[in-house]
């Protein structure tokens, strides 16, 4: 509509009317825009194109006009042919008409437009109230977050002020509380036994201020010679007091009769009264200290002397001698001057009940009381007598130890050279005297015990923890390991020397000295099992082949091989015997007479055979021999000596059975010994006569009618079974 109007002339332009109708000129057209937009209509977009102007050009004139006849309503009008003119009055009585009509609605709305005035203006009154109010509050904020800011300062400074504050306060509330002396301590130290509680207490208070006032001295802090006097003053009171009361127990372990390990327990209850000696009067301390250590040393020394010595009195009467030796036979000591012998020499080599005294029961046990076992006329082994000794050291020693490291507050080679300044004297006593008893005693089962309970000692001190005395051990079994290596050197050399012709009657039964030899080995073993020794090995080992030498020796004196068999398994049964109550079985001893008892069986069974059964036992190894090189025909010329044969043990061989059984338990002294040789020399004879048959079963005996005479094996094995015992 825009376009139409734009290309209508005006009406009273006559001039133009031919050229302007029907066409669409472009002049006309802008003409008609101007008054277009005049009128409020809008029109079409003349951009810059100005008529009136010198520099209009007809080319852009051309380029306007192509833009409006490209317009939508312009291409419809031209289309249709409608005449712009009439169109252009049409649409402006149009225009007119819509104003009128918009006019009476403005006028029928007026009371409503007018009340949406007044509303709006209130709304700019209210929103510019709060305008103001908001920024007075925008102003009331900034100055709330200066103050805010300013109380943080002042905050953040009062704060370090109050930490310098409490900081200056605990400084000088501990520095005045330190320093002040309260009336309650001067009262207590001055007044109150040492044993009280309160004492004790004022004590450790009065030690900590002398030490604070010692530190604050070296700040120079003044205050402190405020209260140095009368520290000084309380302390030597405290000083004087503590040394009375630990002097005064001291000397009361001097009493006869007096348990001093009581007036010790009450001193480690007080042990803080040397603590505080050591750290305020070291000269003091000294003393103390000195006066302790002379007063146990003598306690000590006195007593272990006095109990050793009582101790001896109740040893058994006799003792072994260099005489007493394994190799030295029974009537060796018969001369005029020479003492009594033992009552029973094999007590030396015998273990018996000795052994308990390194048991788990008796190690520990409490020690004897000799004045007790000299009323009950008692008497014991150097054995026993050795444990209640050592073990009295070994339980005085630790608690002396332990002493000393809490109430003297000495550790490692301190306590040591301390512990060995009190029990020097005790100790060197007491390895006087085992050296001067061991270099004179000959009992080697007695140093043997000896070793093992220093061992077990040893072993129980390390438990504990306890290493005060492990020189003094050591330097007890470097004096008896020697004694003991030259006691066993001594018994073999003594069994090299024996002479059998010296030892009176032959006989067959268990030599005496093969059983010292058993009895002294089993004991040995048995108490080397704990503590094994390579070196007791190694002697035993020396002893034992002496022994098989001594017993072959012996063995040579019998006239009869019979006799002399009867004689090495007798020795060599009643040793393996010994041996296996006390050893164990897989040890070298118990193997090595295992292995020559069998031999010596063997060799004794084919003795006792071949007197009865000789001829058969011969035949069987000849022929077997022959039938092995295969010359059967050498058999035949035996046919004379196989009838004999098998008629001699037809008619014989019961009884021959029957006197071997009661001649072999005549023999051993070992029934269950004497039982098994028979037994296998029963054996070894149904082995002999199977062995025979099988001879006789050959070609070359086929045909002897004598074959029928042939005992029956299994009635040979029935009648055998008879002689079997009964266990």
């Amino acid at each position: 509509m825009a376009a139409a109007v734009g290309l209508a002339s005006c009406p009273n332009d006559t001039n133009n009317e031919n050229t302007v109708a029907g066409v669409t000129g472009p002049m006309a057209s802008l003409h008609e825009e101007g008054k277009l937009e005049a009128e409020g209509v809008p029109g079409l977009n003349l951009r810059d194109l100005d008529l009136t102007s010198d520099e209009f050009i007809l080319d852009e004139v051309d380029i306007h006009i192509q833009a409006n006849l490209e317009d939508e309503l312009v291409k419809e009008a031209l289309k249709t042919g409608v005449d712009l003119r009439q169109y252009s009055k049409q649409v402006e009585t149009e225009l007119q008409h819509i104003e009128q009509a918009s006019i009476k609605d403005y006028i029928k709305e007026s009371q409503n437009i007018a009340s949406l005035h007044n509303q709006i203006t209130a709304c700019d009154s209210i929103l510019e109230r709060m305008e103001q109010m908001l920024s007075s509050f925008q102003t009331d904020l900034s100055s709330i977050s200066c103050e805010i800011q300013t109380l943080q300062e002042q905050s953040v400074a009062m704060n370090i002020k109050l930490k310098n504050r409490q900081s200056v306060r605990s400084e000088l509330s501990q520095l005045v509380d330190e320093l002040v002396v309260p009336s309650t301590m001067i009262g207590v130290i001055m007044d109150t036994p040492v044993v009280e509680q309160d004492f004790v207490e004022q004590l450790h208070e009065l030690n900590n201020k002398i030490n604070y006032v010692k530190e604050q001295s070296f700040r120079e802090t003044l205050a402190c010679q405020d209260v140095q006097d009368i520290l000084d003053r309380l302390k030597i009171k405290a000083v004087s007091k503590i040394r009375e009361f630990i002097l005064q127990k001291i000397y009361s372990f001097r009493k006869p009769m007096t348990n001093y390990q009581i007036p010790q327990n009450a001193l480690l209850k007080y042990r803080f009264f040397y603590q505080f000696l050591l750290a305020n009067e070291r000269h003091v301390a000294k003393e103390v200290r000195d006066e302790y250590v002379d007063s146990m040393s003598k306690i000590y020394f006195s007593y272990f002397k006095s109990y050793t010595g009582r101790l001896m009195k109740v040893q058994y009467e006799e003792v072994a001698d260099k005489d007493d030796l394994m190799g030295v036979e029974d009537t060796a000591k018969k001369g005029f001057f020479s003492k009594p012998s033992l009552k029973n020499r094999n007590t030396i080599f015998t273990l018996g009940n000795r052994g308990a005294v390194i048991g788990s029961v008796e190690l520990e046990a409490p020690i004897l009381v000799p004045h007790a076992a000299q009323k009950s006329d008692a008497r014991y082994p150097f054995e026993t007598l050795f444990r209640s000794q050592h073990y009295a050291l070994l339980d005085n020693s630790c608690r002396e130890f332990l002493f000393l490291c809490d109430f003297f507050m000495v550790t490692g080679n301190s306590a040591q050279d301390l512990f060995n300044i009190i029990m020097g004297k005790t100790l060197t006593m007491f390895l006087k005297h085992i050296s001067t008893y061991v270099s004179d005693c000959y009992d080697s089962i007695a140093v043997f015990l000896c070793i093992h309970i220093i061992l077990r000692f040893k072993a129980i001190t390390a438990k504990r923890n306890i290493p005060a005395i492990d020189k003094y051990w050591e330097t007890v079994l470097e004096i008896l390991w020697p004694r003991f290596e030259l006691i066993l050197e001594l018994n073999i050399q003594s069994i090299q020397n024996t002479d059998p012709q010296r030892l009176g009657t032959l006989d067959t039964r268990p030599h005496y000295i093969t059983r010292r030899y058993a009895e002294f080995s089993s004991a040995i073993v048995s108490i080397n099992q704990t503590f094994p020794s390579e070196k007791t090995h190694t002697l035993l080992g020396q002893l034992q082949v002496e022994v098989e030498n001594f017993v072959l020796r012996m063995a040579a004196e019998f006239p009869s091989r019979k006799e002399q068999l009867v004689f090495l398994i007798n020795n060599y049964d009643m040793m393996l015997s010994v041996l296996m109550e006390r050893a164990a079985d897989g040890s070298k001893e118990v193997e090595g007479f295992q292995q020559l008892l069998l031999a010596r069986t063997q060799e004794f069974i084919e003795e006792i055979l071949s007197a009865p059964f000789g001829g058969m036992i011969g035949f069987v190894k000849e022929s077997e021999a022959l039938i092995e090189k295969g010359q059967l025909e050498r058999l035949r010329n035996d046919e004379a000596r196989v009838n004999q044969l098998v008629r001699g043990f037809a008619g014989s061989w019961k009884q021959s059975v029957e006197n071997l059984s009661q001649d072999v338990m005549r023999s051993f002294t070992n029934f269950k010994n004497g039982t098994g040789i028979i037994q296998g020399a029963l054996t070894q004879l149904i082995q002999y006569y199977h062995r025979f048959h099988k001879v006789l079963s050959q070609p070359a005996f086929k045909s002897l009618s004598v074959r029928s005479e042939l005992i029956n094996i299994h009635h040979l094995m029935v009648e055998v079974k008879k002689h079997k015992p009964n266990f």
